[in-house]
């Protein structure tokens, strides 16, 4: 009897290429962070994943755990300065924006707070977190795939 495989993927990443970053301020740097690893569609007006994420990075910088409401705050600050519009502040939008950084291993929640994984940097987090831990382990699911579909040939 054929075994019957699950539709809900155990973990996924999408990764975009853009152009090279020249002359961009930080948000801008940012956004296109958030747009190559999936965490925000080109042409999204809902963009407040970038100033949540700005808000972390910021706080890692002095090692503070940050709570929920306090990340609302500065990303509606972030917005204002920025000339942006306010949308997507809901607690339950930023708390759904905070667990996908947490399921991509961007953020990590302890008790109500939030932070940047160890406080470490973007850099240092893809690097540890998403090119040497999650992309083997989706690469190496696939190629198990593939050799089971060239088995059934």
């Amino acid at each position: 009897m054929a075994k019957v495989v699950k539709e809900m993927p155990l973990s996924e990443i999408i990764l975009r290429r853009y152009e090279k970053p020249y002359n961009l301020g930080r948000r801008e740097l940012v956004k296109k962070i958030c747009l190559s690893l999936g965490l925000l569609q080109a042409g999204d007006s809902r963009d407040i994943i970038v100033d949540i994420l700005l808000v972390l990075i910021d706080a890692a910088k002095e090692k503070k755990e940050i709570p929920l409401e306090e990340i609302k705050e500065k990303a509606i600050k972030l917005r204002e300065q920025n000339n942006l519009e306010v949308k997507g502040i809901a607690d339950s939008n930023i708390r759904r924006q905070l667990k996908r950084l947490r399921d991509l291993m961007i953020a990590e929640k302890n008790a109500n707070n939030y932070k940047l994984s160890e406080f470490e940097t973007l850099s240092s987090i893809f690097q540890q977190k998403i090119e040497n831990f999650l992309l083997p382990q989706i690469i190496t699911r696939i190629k198990e795939y593939l050799a089971e579909l060239e088995k059934s040939d």
